[in-house]
C-alpha cells in the first residue's frame, strides 16, 4: 500500500481522501477486521492535540475507544519514569536548535536528559520530543522479554547543514536480536495472573485500496430526524431576547400518556429546537452549551442515541456543544419525558474543548459533547462527575470524596485555558443526588470549601496575578445523576483575553437610582436573598433565595401585618403566588440596573421550584409572565416578546448552600455585555 501525505492540515480532522489519516483508518479497520475482540487504540500523544485528534477521528468512525495515557502529563516527570523503567531508546532524528547531528544523533535518551532540559529552560523545547524536536528507536523496554534490538550499521544523513536547527537521519541499515541473559521466572499463579509477558504479536499485511465508507449510517439518520411528528400543541418554547448570544428552552406538556419514552420526547424536542435554530438561520454548529433534563436517568442510554442522531460532528465543525445531563421530577409537574435548553451564539469564534480519549488528565467526553466551550472570555464547562479519569469510573468514598474528584477535574478543563477554577468562577452550580444522605451534603459544601482554598493558595505559589472572583453558589437536590453519582459540578468562568487587565467584582453598586416597583421599598434584609458576582462592564451573574420566611415577609409587608400574624402554611398559595414573583422581579431588576446592566443584556434566566411545595407550574409561570408584563407597562426599556425570557425547572429542592435547600423560589439569572 502506498503511504500518503497529509493533506488535511487544519487543527480538527474531517475525512479527507487521500490523507494520511485514511492509511491509518485503513489498516485499523483491517486489525478490527481480524481480530474482532480489539476495542480500543493506544497512542502516545502528550500535548499535540493535532495527533489526538486524527486518531480520535479514526477511532470515532470505526467504534473504538481512543487511549492516550500520557495526555498533559508533565514531560520532565514522565520522561523520567520512561528511563528509569528501563525503556533504551537511541535518537533516529534530531530537529531543533540545540541539538547538533554530529553530537546528539544515535546517543541514549537517558544520556541527553541533562542537555534536553537545558535546551527547555533556554528555548522552550519539548523534553520528550512532542514537537517534532527528536524521533527515537527503542532497543530495549520491558516488553521486550526474550531479547534486545542491536543496531549493527546505520548511515547518517543530513538535511540542510550548517543551518541553526540542523537536521540529521540515522538510517539503520543492518541490526541483530540479542537474546537477555536473565530469564525472568514466575510460578505458575504469577503465570496466569501475568499477561504483560504474553507473546501476543501478530502481524498484519493490507493490501489493496479499502472500499469507501458507506453513507447508509447518515441517510438512516437523517431519516429518523426528519420522521419526527412535531405536535404544537404540546410544545412550549422560551427565549431571551439577547440578539448576539441568547438561549432557547423547548419542553412538551403532558405527554406521559402518549409518549413511548424519553427518547422520543426528546426527539420532537430536538427536532423543533432545530427548527427554530433554522429559523434565526442558525445551525447546530451555533450553539455552545446544552443542558439536557430528563425524567428517568435509567433511560439515559437510549436518551444519548437520539441525542447523537441530532448532534453530530459533522454538524458542528467548529466543536460540539457542552453539555449537563440531569434527571428532573418532570412527570410530577405534569411535563414531558425531556427538556432542554440550549445556550446559542451568533457566531463560530467559539473554542471547544473535545477530548474523546481516556488519559489520566480528565474524563474523556467519547461522543458529540465536549469538556468545554470558550466564548467571547466565558468558559461554559459540562458537568463534571467524580469520575476517576483513567478508569472513567466514580472514585470511592462516597459523596465529599466524589466532589473533590468533580472539582480537580474541573481544574483540569480549567487549566487547559489557562485559568482555575478558584480565582476565575463566576457561578458553581453543584447539582446533588437525592441519593446523598443530608449528613453528608454539609460534608460535601466543606469539601468544596477547602478545596477551592487549598487551590487559590496554590495558584499564588505559582506567582498567579490574575485577580480572584468571589463566586456564587447554587445547589440543586435532584432524583439522579448519570451513573449514578452523588454530585454533578458545572462551573461558569470568566476568562479575560488580557490578563492585566482583567477587572474583579465589582462591590460599588453605579448611581443609578431604581424606582420602586409594585410598592416594594429597600429594605436590609432584601440584600440576604442575592448573591452576585459582577465584572463591570462585562458579567452580571444572579442567584436570589426566596425561602419561606422571605414569602411570610413579603406577604406580611403587603398586607400591614406583622411576619408572626402570617399563617406560614399558607403563605406560598396561589394568591400570595404573584405577589412573590413580582418581588423577585423587583429584586432582579433593581441588582440589573444598579450594576449597568438591562434585561436585553439576559443570556440565561432559570426559576427553580420544588415540586414538593405544590405550586402548580401553570401557576409559577403565568404569575411570572403577568411581572413581566408589568413591569414593561411601568418602564419602556423593558421589551416583552412572544415568547417569556424565563425557564421554569421543577426541582427536589434548591439553596445556597448544601446545608439548607429550603429555597421556595430560586432565580439565577446571568447577563453580559459586548
Amino acid at each position: 500500500m502506498k503511504l500518503r501525505s497529509s493533506w488535511h492540515q487544519t487543527l480538527n480532522y474531517k475525512t479527507t481522501p487521500g490523507d494520511e489519516v485514511e492509511d491509518m483508518f485503513i489498516l485499523l479497520n483491517e486489525v478490527k477486521r481480524q481480530i474482532p475482540s480489539i476495542t480500543a487504540v493506544s497512542s502516545g500523544a502528550i500535548a499535540s492535540d493535532y495527533q489526538r485528534l486524527r486518531v480520535e477521528s479514526v477511532c470515532s468512525r470505526l467504534g473504538l475507544v481512543s487511549l492516550a495515557y500520557l495526555w498533559k502529563q508533565d514531560q520532565s516527570l514522565l520522561l523520567q519514569e520512561m528511563i528509569t523503567n528501563g525503556i533504551l531508546a537511541i535518537t533516529v532524528k534530531v530537529a531543533a536548535i540545540g541539538l547538533d547531528p554530529a553530537k546528539h544523533l544515535g546517543k541514549e535518551i537517558a544520556f541527553l536528559t541533562a542537555h534536553l532540559h537545558k535546551l527547555k529552560e533556554l528555548y522552550g523545547i519539548n523534553v520528550c520530543g512532542e514537537g517534532g524536536e527528536y524521533e527515537t528507536l527503542t532497543l530495549d523496554c520491558p516488553l521486550f522479554v526474550n531479547a534486545r534490538i542491536v543496531l549493527d550499521e546505520f548511515q547518517t544523513v543530513l538535511h540542510s547543514p550548517g543551518s541553526i536547527a540542523s537536521v540529521g537521519v540515522i538510517h539503520p541499515l543492518a541490526f541483530h536480536l540479542e537474546n537477555k541473559d536473565t530469564v525472568i521466572s514466575l510460578s505458575d499463579n504469577d503465570k496466569a495472573s501475568d499477561s504483560s509477558l504474553e507473546k501476543k504479536g501478530s502481524v498484519f499485511v493490507v493490501q489493496g485500496d479499502f472500499p469507501q465508507r458507506s453513507q447508509a449510517t447518515w441517510q438512516s439518520n437523517s431519516e429518523t430526524t426528519n420522521s419526527v411528528e412535531v405536535r404544537d400543541d404540546r410544545i412550549y418554547i422560551s427565549k431571551t431576547k439577547k440578539d448576539n448570544i441568547f438561549s432557547i428552552c423547548c419542553w412538551l406538556q403532558d405527554s406521559c400518556k402518549t409518549s413511548a419514552g424519553s427518547h422520543e420526547d426528546l426527539a420532537v424536542v430536538l427536532k423543533h429546537i432545530e427548527s427554530q435554530l433554522a429559523g434565526y438561520g442558525f445551525g447546530w454548529e451555533h450553539v455552545l452549551y446544552i443542558h439536557l433534563y430528563i425524567a428517568d436517568m435509567n433511560e439515559f442510554a437510549t436518551v444519548n442515541e437520539t441525542y447523537v442522531r441530532f448532534i453530530t460532528q459533522e454538524k458542528c465543525p467548529f466543536g460540539v456543544p457542552s453539555r449537563s445531563t440531569i434527571e428532573l421530577p418532570l412527570l410530577q409537574v405534569s411535563l414531558g419525558r425531556a427538556y432542554i435548553e440550549v445556550l446559542v451564539a451568533n457566531d463560530n469564534s467559539k473554542n471547544v474543548l473535545h477530548v474523546q480519549s481516556i488519559s489520566s488528565w480528565a474524563p474523556s467526553c467519547i461522543g458529540p459533547y465536549s469538556q468545554a466551550t470558550l466564548h467571547k472570555e466565558i468558559l461554559h464547562m459540562a458537568g463534571q462527575l467524580g469520575l476517576d479519569p483513567p478508569t472513567m469510573m466514580l472514585c470511592n468514598g462516597g459523596p465529599s470524596a466524589e466532589l473533590e474528584q468533580a472539582l480537580g477535574n474541573s481544574e483540569a478543563v480549567a487549566n487547559v485555558f489557562n485559568c482555575s477554577v478558584s480565582t476565575s468562577a463566576i457561578v458553581f452550580t453543584m447539582y446533588c443526588s437525592a441519593h446523598t444522605p443530608p449528613p453528608e451534603r454539609l460534608k460535601i459544601q466543606e469539601k468544596q470549601d477547602s478545596f477551592l482554598k487549598q487551590m487559590r493558595l496554590l495558584q499564588l505559589d505559582k506567582g498567579s496575578k490574575c485577580k480572584i472572583l468571589d463566586p456564587i453558589f447554587l445547589y440543586v437536590l435532584v432524583p439522579d445523576l448519570p451513573k449514578r453519582a452523588f454530585v454533578e459540578v458545572k462551573p461558569i468562568l470568566f476568562v479575560p483575553e488580557d490578563a492585566e487587565t482583567a477587572v474583579t467584582s465589582v462591590q460599588n453598586p453605579s448611581c443609578f437610582t431604581v424606582a420602586n416597583r409594585w410598592g416594594f421599598q429597600h429594605a436590609q434584609w432584601h440584600d440576604s436573598c442575592i448573591q452576585k458576582c459582577v465584572v463591570s462592564g462585562k458579567i452580571c451573574a444572579i442567584i436570589l433565595s426566596i425561602t419561606e420566611n422571605v414569602v411570610v415577609k413579603i406577604c406580611s409587608e403587603s398586607l400591614g401585618v406583622n411576619d408572626e400574624d402570617v399563617d406560614h402554611q399558607t403563605s406560598v398559595s396561589k394568591g400570595h403566588m404573584e405577589r412573590v414573583l413580582r418581588f423577585c422581579v423587583y429584586l432582579l431588576d433593581k441588582v440589573i440596573m444598579e450594576n449597568g446592566f438591562s434585561w436585553e443584556d439576559t443570556m440565561t434566566l432559570r426559576t427553580y421550584f420544588p415540586t414538593a411545595s405544590g405550586i402548580p407550574l401553570e401557576t409559577l409561570s403565568l404569575a411570572f409572565k403577568n411581572a413581566m408584563n408589568e413591569l414593561a407597562e411601568m418602564d419602556q426599556r423593558v421589551q416583552v416578546g412572544k415568547e417569556p425570557i424565563y425557564n421554569i425547572v421543577p426541582v427536589l429542592a434548591a439553596g445556597s448552600s448544601a446545608a439548607s435547600m429550603n429555597n421556595i423560589i430560586t432565580c439565577e439569572l446571568f447577563a453580559r455585555k459586548f
